[in-house]
């Protein structure tokens, strides 16, 4: 699983999103450029499966849906943030 995450940058987009608030998939979609609906949904039903998000139906009219971090979706973000620590360590380095 982390593998699938950390290999596919469309989700860690989303991932980065959702932290930064970014909730709605129309809102991320217009977010990242090269980001279609079909890849979206995608991304977001794998990281729901994975337990990373947490995904909120309202019944309102007209229906909408927000995605949030679970618990585990918030530790995981500690992770990916250490790596990205790291990389910016390696690349100050290599400057």
């Amino acid at each position: 699983m982390v593998e699938n995450i950390i290999r596919c940058k469309w989700s860690l987009s989303v991932i980065d999103l959702v932290k930064r608030g970014v909730n709605r998939p129309g809102a991320m979609e217009k977010s990242v450029e090269g980001l279609t609906t079909k890849v979206l949904n995608e991304r977001l039903r794998k990281l729901v499966r994975f337990g990373i998000l947490y995904r909120e139906e309202f019944p309102e009219v007209p229906p909408h849906v927000e995605y949030r971090l679970t618990p585990f979706g918030e530790r995981f973000t500690i992770l990916l943030d250490a790596i990205d620590g790291l990389q910016e360590e390696l690349d100050a380095n290599a400057a």
